[in-house]
């Protein structure tokens, strides 16, 4: 772990991975609001959502996508307070500090980035160079035990800019999950860290299903005896051409036996909502009842066909 494994090019492939954005997006043009927000929430955009900031045509329906922005990303909407924005300025604030000696703000260097999505890791070593290496500085290895992956930084150099060399697990789709707010561990409603949801439509019945694995819900008992998870969805439909939002809510309980609960796989439930054709991208939040912890979130693009001529 102490030598390049996989070159310095990695470092731009994940530098552009933690961005959402391609190596030569074009930034749009923005009043001051939403430019002191893009400048760093594009970070943790992900890539649905950095196409929809940038095709907003006006102040105003930037405001209301930044509201949204944190509101999806709030562990707990019940409370004033939004945990997720606040821990992300924190970050912020601490890397700039932190990684400020790399040639630019702390934000920009390969561990800023990381430390940005992924939090403080939970082990950090450090090596010396190898006898007879290139390498004249140091390498560290951040270890994130929740997500069963490490990440290797090499200062090649010897200059104290550390460099993203290698890394070992999932670390792009740890990231995505990071993007979307889904730091909280398990709570009062889903029994793992992070659940994996699929969303499909069904363009002749007009319906948006969502499928959640059964084994990612906890169950409680209710007054019949029978096993009951209370769910909140939040949906946000945006059409892949032109301006616009369509926002719903809706709330669903999941009830079965036992014998009913050792058998299902997927609870599969369908919410009308007729989508005209063409690409949508449908950002779903899935929630426990109001005073119970937890919220789980994906973005889906959804192709829906054109009529016949």
């Amino acid at each position: 772990m102490t030598t390049p494994r996989r070159g310095p090019a990695i470092g731009l492939v994940v530098l552009a991975a933690c961005a959402g954005l391609g190596l030569a997006a074009a930034k749009p043009k923005l009043d001051p609001e939403s430019a002191k927000f893009y400048q760093t929430a594009r970070l943790i955009m992900t890539k649905e959502e950095v196409k929809i900031f940038e095709r907003l045509p006006d102040p105003e329906s930037r405001k209301e996508f930044i509201a949204d922005f944190w509101l999806k990303r709030d562990p707990d909407p019940d409370t004033p307070d939004n945990a997720f924005k606040k821990e992300f300025e924190a970050r912020v604030e601490y890397i700039n500090k932190r990684f400020n000696k790399e040639g630019g703000p702390g934000i920009n260097t390969d561990r800023g980035r990381v430390f940005l999505l992924m939090g403080p890791p939970d082990k950090v070593e450090e090596f010396t160079p190898e006898v007879g290496s290139t390498v004249r500085g140091f390498a560290q290895w951040w270890s994130y035990y929740d997500h069963q992956m490490a990440v290797e930084f090499i200062d090649e150099k010897g200059t104290g800019k550390f460099m993203i060399t290698d890394y070992e697990g999932d670390f792009f789709g740890a990231m995505d999950l990071m993007k979307l707010g889904r730091y909280v561990r398990a709570d009062d409603i889903f029994s793992k860290k992070f659940v994996k949801f699929e969303t499909v439509y069904d363009a002749a019945a007009g319906e948006i299903e969502v499928r959640i694995p059964a084994k990612g819900l906890m169950f409680k008992e209710n007054d019949e005896g029978r096993n009951q998870a209370d769910l909140r969805f939040l949906f946000y439909v945006y059409p892949d051409r032109g301006a616009g939002k369509e926002s719903f809510a809706d709330a669903r309980s999941v009830v079965a036996t036992n014998a009913e609960l050792e058998t299902l796989k997927t609870v599969r439930l369908r919410f009308p909502r007729v989508l005209p054709p063409g690409t949508h991208y449908v950002d779903v939040v899935i929630m426990g009842k109001e005073g119970m912890q937890g919220k789980i979130r994906q973005i889906f693009e959804i192709k829906v066909p054109g009529r016949a001529s």
